[in-house]
């Protein structure tokens, strides 16, 4: 099991990589300063106060992991084209989530971590 997130990416192949890179990238874009990346579960997960989101990659998918399905509450129209199961998005190891979309989810997770 990989320690740290450098050790999980560099397991991954390509395209899978770049997508998941790309993924994280958006992330990093809208979490505040003092967000830490760390390996949970086996899977990089971004922490503020507690976990935030998380990414993974399989063999036939990627999978964005936004915690619980609270943060996916109105965005049943926008998920249409995405598998989703128990809180969690599946896409394609070739074409990362929107980043519109990403951005939403990780912001109401943010506002659920600093509620809770």
């Amino acid at each position: 099991m990989p320690k740290t997130v450098e050790e999980y990416m560099d397991r991954v192949p390509e395209p899978a990589r770049s997508t998941l890179n790309k993924m994280r990238a958006v992330i990093r874009s809208v979490v505040p300063e003092g967000t830490t990346e760390v390996i949970s579960y086996g899977i990089p997960t971004f922490r503020y106060k507690r976990m935030l989101v998380a990414v993974a990659a399989f063999k036939d998918h990627c999978s964005f992991f936004p915690l619980g399905s609270a943060a996916l509450k109105g965005l049943e129209e926008e998920l249409k084209a995405f598998r989703v199961s128990k809180g969690t998005l599946h896409f394609p190891v070739d074409k990362p989530m929107p980043a519109g979309l990403v951005k939403k989810i990780v912001k109401a997770r943010l506002k659920q971590n600093e509620r809770e």
